[in-house]
């Protein structure tokens, strides 16, 4: 398995809308495991493929404390929503930053699993918060998008501030967990 690059926010290319996947095989699996090596070496408990500069519609998961149990959704789509919270996000491609998001509270979601089959399935709580943050991705949307302008020009800065710290072998300010 190899660890991916993970962009970050804002390059260009996390706006790019996904296309569905045409077929699950073998090349599709090695990029999964290959994103779920990553999300876990990031300590995040989400991935789109977007983030990772492939553009087609899948996302990886794992929300269970023991951070083992992956989920996989295949050209994932929210088919119904329901209820309202907000939470704190944060997000691999946009490192170090926090901020309350609206989200539906319970979602119904339909996509292909790791064998190719598809399946329904209702969610909530933290994974149903995790698929839409992620199906964000994959439609070319950020969690900053959810921000006020002022907020998207702070989170810029802290990040090209971090950006400068690192090349400076300076440490950047510590993420917290989770981060989706």
């Amino acid at each position: 398995m190899t660890r991916l690059t993970i962009l970050e926010y804002p390059d260009p290319r996390l706006r790019t809308r996904a296309v569905p996947v045409a077929a699950v095989d073998a090349p599709l699996r090695d990029l999964i495991d290959d994103m779920l090596e990553t999300m876990y070496a990031a300590n995040g408990i989400g991935l789109a493929a977007t983030q990772v500069d492939v553009h087609q519609r899948l996302l990886v998961a794992d929300v269970s404390e023991g951070r083992n149990q992956p989920r996989v959704f295949i050209n994932p789509e929210i088919l119904s929503k329901d209820g309202s919270t907000t939470s704190q996000e944060g997000c691999l491609s946009v490192p170090g930053y926090y901020d309350d998001v609206p989200r539906a509270q319970r979602v119904r979601v339909r996509a292909l699993g790791r064998d190719g089959k598809v399946f329904e399935e209702d969610l909530e709580g933290l994974l149903a918060i995790c698929v839409q943050h992620e199906i964000d991705h994959l439609d070319g949307r950020l969690f900053v998008d959810y921000l006020s302008e002022m907020k998207r020009q702070r989170v810029r800065k802290k990040i090209e501030k971090d950006k400068r710290l690192r090349a400076e072998g300076r440490e950047a300010a510590p993420a917290r967990a989770p981060v989706i």
